[in-house]
């Protein structure tokens, strides 16, 4: 990463922008100085001569004076811009301006009008947060920007991307643990098991109890031949194959599956492994808007507490 952001690239960034905008004024430069040549009776010619495919000829026609003065000016705009803010590699401009600072101060505006009300919310239990109206809408919308990208604008995940709108929670369901996982993120992995099963045949036996552990349709004689197999896969899935919330293994014996539940993928999914990141949001939103979030995330899957309060209301 460091061969991306060294002294040269600065050099190299500024050396292409002034060489585009002296390329540019050389160009208007020359065709300022071009002049339409006359004919032998001193009459502005029509064209140049060129003559191409027998009847195409070359207009002997200058750029307009309007079009040159526009271009002129826009240069002139360039290099007066590039003087007063950054532009030029790290050259930071006249006016000191920067983003960053920019942003901070957008950053503390929205702190001094918002921050009340997420402090207000901040105070309050969970569940009592995802039951008001008001802060289910904020949550809705802290929601679709920032978690919509991988959970989708519903919340009903995608393959590799968990279904936030059930109750099945690789790491536990409670108010406290989603706000756990959206502050400090997860990172799950199964590591492959081809190894400690041995054969490719001994990863499909278990692939076909692995089904058959939640009602799908699997051969009984791989069945009877995985179910012993399966015991390299108890030390996180549980022998019951419940799984185990404190290290993030899934549950073998529902229906929800993060990848697909094909004996094709299961099997990948035992050759291969996964490895999944939740990343941390934490640092980026903050404690309060994070509890704000996370009470919209749980109330997805326990019936909208805030809509069923708004309801009689509404009556």
């Amino acid at each position: 990463m460091s061969d991306f952001i060294n002294e040269f690239w600065n050099y190299y960034v500024a050396l292409i922008t002034i060489a585009s905008i002296a390329g540019c004024a050389i160009l208007l430069w020359t065709q300022s100085r071009f002049k339409v040549k006359l004919d032998e009776n001193g009459k502005p010619q029509a064209t140049t001569g060129h003559v191409w495919d027998e009847d195409l000829s070359e207009l002997n026609t200058p750029m307009p004076r309007w079009w040159m003065i526009m271009f002129w000016l826009t240069i002139i705009f360039g290099l007066v811009y590039l003087a007063l803010y950054p532009g030029l590699g790290s050259y930071a401009g006249k006016l000191g301006w920067k983003s960053t600072a920019e942003y901070q101060d957008e950053l503390k505006k929205a702190d001094a009008e918002y921050g009340p009300l997420f402090a207000k919310y901040a105070s309050q239990d969970l569940k009592a947060v995802a039951a008001d109206p008001q802060a289910h809408a904020i949550g809705e919308r802290l929601f679709l920007t920032y978690c919509a990208q991988c959970h989708g604008s519903d919340a009903r995940g995608n393959k590799g991307f968990p279904n936030l709108t059930d109750n099945d929670w690789l790491y536990g369901g409670a108010p406290e643990t989603i706000k756990e996982t959206i502050m400090n993120g997860r990172h799950g992995q199964m590591p492959s098991m081809a190894a400690a099963l041995g054969s490719d045949s001994d990863v499909e036996a278990v692939a076909h109890y692995v089904r058959s552990l939640s009602g799908l349709t699997a051969d009984p004689v791989k069945v009877a031949y995985g179910k012993p197999k399966f015991a390299a896969c108890a030390a996180c899935h549980g022998m019951d194959a419940h799984g185990n919330q404190m290290i993030g293994a899934p549950n073998l014996t529902d229906k929800t599956w993060l990848y697909g539940g094909s004996a094709e993928t299961i099997m990948e999914t035992i050759r291969k492994g996964r490895n999944n990141t939740m990343p941390a949001w934490g640092e980026f939103l903050g404690e309060k808007k994070v509890h704000v979030l996370a009470a919209y995330v749980w109330s997805l899957s326990n019936n909208n507490p805030a809509q069923a309060a708004a309801a009689p209301a509404a009556q």
